[in-house]
């Protein structure tokens, strides 16, 4: 193991502040964060993080957002991406149907709007092999991956348990371990769930003409598709990342085409700004749902990222929720431990549910509502949406408004 991770193979128990459940972007995050403030963390993940570093390009990426880029700046992450991320620096909404052009009421955020870019678009390997290297480097981090444990919390603390005889005791447990999070339903913390019927095809795509750092968001009666600006390769100068919403069926029917239809299809709902299109690496096929937990804490116990709540992905904010999550949790913690103050104590879970589950329930209710709003054909709710999209469009300072809240800056 590479030199400054804790090895608890020969060790019977490890003592750290917070431990962590879950290596995906946000638990691993907290950790590098809470870790270069020199706290001692662990992370519990159930499969080997090596593995999760794969070399070949997949067509997956993430939008970050200023306040996110901060946050992975902040924790040492962002310096050690091997590629680097495409800035975003226009955006252009429209709203009509595939194979028609868009409504002439359309809304676009230019540089104009803000003093830097929208965001990063980062491939999703690059920030997995950028995380994994900040977690290895750092002496203040014990991994416990891949692990099978169970946990004990009580009002003393906490006790992680791993199949093989490895112990880690802390004083605060955070569950970041995704929607189906184990350790939320552990501790008895119910869900509630809203489906929507529809599923996103994820891939990437290469296109004649250069993207310009230009994002595409088109409502279309089956949903949103959105075009992202992404660095290109020697073998794709002009590269892009799709994100594309559609009922269940017909996103799998999408999904199964073949190379020259599929292109067709995607043609069809982007037009012809960047030319033409050829896909590029695998299509991913994801079900849409939101969900959130009725509370983020429990005794000892912290809900982060998607265990606390999913969103539709209609703005892209879902991984920057829980980024978001993690900016509050890390300054709570920080703050604690500069006081010598316990991290686990029932004050500070309950500030950090103060400052967060609101917030994160407005986003919720505000994804759900322009779901519901775009992705359909009703001609009445088509002209409030374009209206309302035009409306935007000629105050400035209600684009720039936007603007700051979607940047978390």
């Amino acid at each position: 193991m590479t030199s400054g991770m804790t090895d608890q193979t020969g060790a019977n128990a490890a003592d750290v502040g917070i431990c962590i459940i879950g290596a995906g972007p946000v638990g691993a995050t907290l950790a590098c964060r809470l870790a270069r403030e020199g706290i001692r963390v662990a992370v519990v993940d159930r499969a080997a993080l090596p593995p999760m570093e794969h070399p070949d390009f997949d067509g997956r990426a993430y939008a970050i957002a200023a306040g996110s880029k901060n946050l992975l700046e902040a924790a040492g992450v962002w310096e050690r991406l091997p590629h680097v991320p495409c800035a975003i620096e226009d955006i252009l909404v429209t709203d009509g149907r595939p194979g028609e052009p868009a409504s002439p009421l359309s809304l676009e955020f230019t540089r104009e709007d803000a003093t830097q870019p929208f965001g990063w678009m980062a491939e999703a390997r690059a920030l997995r092999v950028a995380l994994n290297a900040t977690l290895h480097a750092s002496p203040n981090v014990t991994l416990l991956a891949p692990a099978e444990v169970s946990v004990v919390r009580n009002e003393a603390g906490v006790t992680v348990t791993a199949k093989d005889g490895r112990v880690v005791r802390a004083r605060l447990l955070v569950a970041a371990d995704g929607r189906g999070s184990r350790t939320r339903s552990q501790a008895g913390i119910a869900v509630t769930k809203l489906p929507y019927g529809q599923s996103g095809i994820v891939c990437a795509i290469s296109h004649e003409f250069p993207h310009d750092n230009g994002a595409l968001e088109h409502f279309l009666p089956g949903g949103p598709f959105a075009q992202l600006p992404m660095t290109g390769t020697a073998e794709y100068p002009h590269l892009s990342a799709v994100v594309w919403s559609e009922k269940d069926a017909m996103a799998r029917r999408l999904a199964e085409l073949p190379q020259r239809e599929f292109a067709r299809e995607l043609q069809r709902r982007m037009g012809s700004r960047l030319g033409e299109v050829t896909p590029v690496g695998r299509r991913w096929v994801y079900p849409l749902s939101a969900q959130y937990a009725q509370r983020y804490t429990a005794t000892r116990l912290i809900l982060a990222g998607d265990a606390a709540h999913g969103i539709h992905p209609i703005a892209g904010q879902g991984l920057n929720l829980g980024f978001r999550d993690v900016i509050a949790l890390s300054e709570l913690l920080i703050e604690a431990h500069r006081r010598g103050e316990d991290p686990g104590s029932p004050a500070l879970l309950a500030r950090y549910q103060a400052r967060c589950r609101p917030t994160n329930m407005l986003m919720f209710v505000a994804t759900d509502m322009l779901d519901r709003l775009f992705s359909n054909d009703n001609p009445v709710l088509r002209l409030a949406r374009d209206m309302g999209i035009a409306t935007v469009q000629r105050f400035p300072r209600l684009r720039k408004a936007f603007v700051k809240h979607a940047m978390g800056v």
